[in-house]
């Protein structure tokens, strides 16, 4: 009875208890969709599911690189495929969580992902041209190459945009024209975890918090031990940058902190580009809602339709 069910959603909404609680109910395993927990050695900056949570349900595609290796949306799409049908082969639940909307939507709408292999050249050369006239300036170009993709990526995601230009250097074509999809031939269930803006971001402050208190700091200074730069764009992610730039003296740690807490609203908001609240695909629950029982529901009634359909399938 092969299947699928998301749980998808802003940051620091609660997506991993959630999914936690449902793998135990339903003997299910977790296929992570946050771009940032695919790098070793980032576990603080990243919220990691803990080892006590790790040791509950089965998580993968946690810590498969480090943090000076490549990686690219195809290598996860057809990681996480590849997963899916393996939890799927030992007739177990698989759970893809996160909120990396690119991760979740190439996989539940199997995009047909470009093969454009990386031209190092051009990508040095928007790298040299975002150094000098700022990032923004790569993002005015993709705005005007492929107003579509611009609207999906961050500004700041420098990695991204110089790929999304990348792709329409080598094909001539926007990126966005070549998301061609060929969706999973499985039923899927998507569930989607949303809550008041006001109260998502003193969700994201008191994480926030609590990461510095984890220590992020540690975190940080282990990774420049290892030389793992804060050029590299693993490191150019949300905390570990700010963080960065207090151990280099040029902020101070409540300035730090500040800025963690507004960029990572500024990307809960942007989620939301990805995660549209009127998307008749997703099941959304608030924090008004019973979150634990109605998820619980939502599957209950999602599996009961799959056998149901194959119990008439095999009737006929």
């Amino acid at each position: 009875m092969k299947c699928l069910v998301a749980v998808i959603g802003p940051t620091a909404v609660g997506k991993s208890q959630l999914a936690l609680n449902l793998a135990q109910d339903f003997d299910g395993e977790i296929v992570n969709a946050d771009s940032r927990q695919v790098y070793r050695h980032m576990d603080v900056g990243t919220a990691k599911p803990s080892n006590a949570e790790l040791s509950l349900v089965k998580h993968h595609l946690i810590d498969i690189i480090n943090p000076d290796e490549s990686f690219s949306l195809a290598i996860y799409q057809k990681l996480a495929l590849e997963t899916i049908e393996n939890i799927q082969q030992r007739h177990k639940l698989p759970l893809l969580v996160g909120g990396s909307g690119l991760y979740v939507w190439s996989v539940i709408e199997g995009w047909q992902i470009p093969p454009v292999a990386p031209d190092t050249e051009f990508r040095h050369s928007l790298e040299m041209k975002a150094k000098k006239e700022g990032g923004y300036a790569l993002y005015q170009e993709l705005q005007k190459a492929d107003p579509v993709a611009a609207t999906k990526i961050m500004p700041t995601n420098l990695r991204r945009i110089i790929r999304a230009l990348e792709i329409r250097q080598a094909t001539g074509q926007p990126v966005s024209q070549l998301w061609q999809k060929k969706p999973p031939p499985y039923p899927i269930l998507i569930i989607g975890l949303t809550m008041q803006r006001d109260n998502l971001y003193r969700r994201i402050d008191s994480r926030v918090d609590k990461m510095i208190k984890q220590g992020l700091m540690e975190e940080v200074k282990a990774l420049t031990a290892k030389s793992y730069g804060p050029d590299l764009p693993s490191m150019s992610g949300i905390g570990y940058k700010q963080i960065n730039m207090f151990i280099q003296g040029k902020i101070n740690l409540t300035t730090a902190t500040q800025q963690i807490k507004n960029e990572t609203h500024r990307f809960a908001r942007h989620q939301y580009a990805w995660f549209h609240l009127n998307d008749v695909r997703i099941h959304w629950l608030n924090e008004y809602d019973d979150i634990q029982e109605e998820a619980h529901n939502l599957v209950t009634s999602f599996l009961a339709g799959i056998r149901d359909k194959q119990v008439n399938h095999e009737l006929h």
